[in-house]
């Protein structure tokens, strides 16, 4: 199946249209090389002239898109203010270093131009908003023209096959739908590219289950966290998923750490992808990992102009180096973004990929800056925990960290399940609580107290897990 990258956009120039098309552009354009053009017939591909192009060719590509959505943006207050104030005139941008002239975007833009602020074109040229919950303030609302609509499929139906999904395989669909982005944006992805879909969202896990097995479902689509209550819900109804023809799972919407894809690859019997995506930027199908296996998640620089800094410092960092996400959207019609600041701690790199594809890798997203735990001083990741906790003999892959106050000084209480056997064993629960203390303390620097839970004790969630109870706020006052 092909999806050109322009068939949808309308505004394309005859320049942009020559670059995507893959046209030569002279001798600096050959530099490819035939390693990525031999990788790339052997992997399919929803379109080789965008997905193995040369990154010289991509970089002019980003660069013609930027200046078109800058024009773009400045229909909105925020963005034309600050090009205004940093000098920035769309039309005579010479290169993408240019970028980094503007201010970063971040959450809070969003919701102090609550409701529709940041839409660069009347409410009636939406074709739907999205909101988040604005559980921590007032929610930050996204718009979608039509045109954003069918790029969003284009991009998720492009990232399914890069992940290895096949045209016409049935795709069980337990992200949510609503104002969360994830559902939809799977649910339209694995319909351009051809796949039946099961809209069954989150929750009733049960009936999960049975659909599952009576569908015959070959790719199922959630947050890691909810892939494991179904494989444990289907233990205990006695169904083996992996004898029903399940094969692949597409996993994203929280951080998720490598033992916990050991865990649900042992589980399932699948093989367990990552997705990435955030609702200010698209949803779903920013960048997804390949069939080369988990050597990172290819980005689509010719919709996105992605970037690595500091956190504290706002600088960019080198190539390979840790740091935060920035993304600028090039495509997005209704709410064009600029140096947005995700918060996602990662790296990325440009090395090429035996898949083929030319488009940069993002690694593993390792946590969010603003999920830090600082501890007694140490700076802990909740995947960190996750990682050493995950895989360990006689708990269950399901935890929570509670961080309180004793007197002056902060204490992190690992909460984690047991599994059903060691649930018997009760005088091997001191040393087993003991073993896990000694295993983060080792591996992460982080002194905890362990407390065991009985299976099913921990909350389970239909959506993004909730990893972290954080009690300091509260004083002596603690919620139920």
């Amino acid at each position: 199946m092909s999806l050109p990258v322009g068939t949808r956009s309308r505004a394309a120039g005859k320049g942009e249209a020559h670059l995507a098309r893959g046209e030569p552009m002279g001798a600096a354009s050959r530099s490819g090389g035939r390693r990525g053009a031999r990788d790339a017939d052997a992997a399919p591909m929803s379109d080789r002239r965008i997905e193995a192009m040369p990154r010289e060719r991509l970089a002019a590509l980003q660069l013609t898109r930027l200046r078109r959505m800058l024009g773009r943006a400045s229909g909105v207050a925020l963005h034309a203010q600050r090009m205004a104030a940093a000098g920035v005139d769309a039309r005579a941008l010479r290169s993408l270093d240019d970028l980094r002239r503007l201010p970063f975007t971040v959450k809070d833009d969003l919701r102090a131009n609550y409701p529709f602020g940041m839409l660069a074109g009347p409410l009636a040229s939406m074709a739907r908003l999205h909101a988040s919950s604005g559980t921590t303030g007032k929610p930050t609302v996204v718009g979608c023209t039509p045109g954003d609509i069918s790029t969003w499929a284009e991009l998720m139906a492009r990232s399914m096959v890069c992940a290895g999904v096949r045209r016409g395989e049935l795709v069980h669909n337990a992200y949510g739908y609503g104002l969360f982005t994830g559902g939809l944006g799977a649910h339209y992805g694995a319909e351009a590219l051809g796949c039946p879909v099961v809209p069954m969202s989150g929750g009733n896990t049960e009936k999960q289950v049975t659909l599952m097995a009576d569908f015959g479902a070959r790719v199922l689509c959630s947050t890691p966290s909810y892939a494991l209550a179904i494989a444990e819900e289907a233990r205990r109804q006695g169904v083996d998923l992996r004898a029903c023809g399940l094969r692949l799972g597409l996993f994203g919407a929280e951080p998720w750490s490598e033992s916990m894809r050991d865990e649900i690859q042992s589980q399932l019997g699948i093989v367990a992808r990552d997705v990435y995506g955030l609702s200010e930027i698209m949803g779903p199908g920013v960048a997804i990992e390949c069939v080369a296996g988990p050597c990172g998640l290819h980005g689509w620089e010719d919709h996105f102009i992605f970037e690595v800094i500091d956190p504290e410092t706002g600088e960019p960092v080198p190539e390979g180096n840790a740091g935060e996400l920035v993304i600028t959207t090039l495509s997005r019609e209704a709410m064009p973004m600029i140096r947005y600041r995700t918060r996602d701690i990662t790296r990325v790199s440009t090395a090429p990929c035996d898949c083929g594809r030319t488009h940069l890798r993002l690694q593993r997203i390792t946590g969010r800056s603003d999920d830090m735990l600082i501890i007694r001083g140490v700076n802990v990741y909740p995947s960190q925990i996750e990682a050493v906790l995950v895989g360990l003999p006689e708990i269950a892959p399901h935890y929570q960290l509670v961080v309180d106050r004793e007197g002056v000084l902060d204490r992190l209480v690992i909460e984690v399940e047991l599994d059903p056997a060691a649930m018997a064993a009760v005088g091997r629960h001191a040393a087993l609580a003991a073993s896990i203390r000694h295993h983060v303390k080792s591996m992460v620097g982080v002194s905890a107290t362990v407390t065991l839970r009985a299976p099913g004790e921990i909350p389970r969630s239909a959506g993004k897990a909730v990893r972290v109870r954080d009690l300091r706020h509260y004083g002596s006052q603690r919620p139920g």
